[in-house]
């Protein structure tokens, strides 16, 4: 049982020094989680104090795989509004290609 710290990590620093078991440690290209050290904060804290601090949505996964931090659970912005604006801003990519190659 521990979780996972991975690549969209920015390095900000702000789980670190939260960690009640110091399983948390810097590393490159990114901070990691030693899981033999991490419990999860159970016994300790109600939540994971890593993911309530955590300002990068999806940067730590629990033992599944998980994000603990989902898509939207910080900006309020659902996984189909993400969807709409990310096919928007495609098809502007495509139209301003298609323009300059015209």
């Amino acid at each position: 049982m521990a979780f996972e710290i991975i690549e969209s990590c920015v390095n900000c620093y702000a789980c670190e020094p939260l960690c009640p078991n110091r399983a948390i440690y810097q590393a490159s290209p990114h901070f990691l989680i030693d899981p033999d050290k991490c419990t999860e904060c159970i016994g300790d804290f109600l939540d994971a104090q890593c993911a309530s601090i955590c300002p990068i949505e999806g940067a730590i996964l629990d033992e599944l795989g998980a994000p603990l931090n989902p898509i939207g659970s910080l900006t309020g912005i659902s996984m189909e509004l993400l969807a709409q604006y990310q096919a928007a801003l495609e098809a502007t990519y495509q139209a301003a290609v298609a323009a300059k190659t015209a």
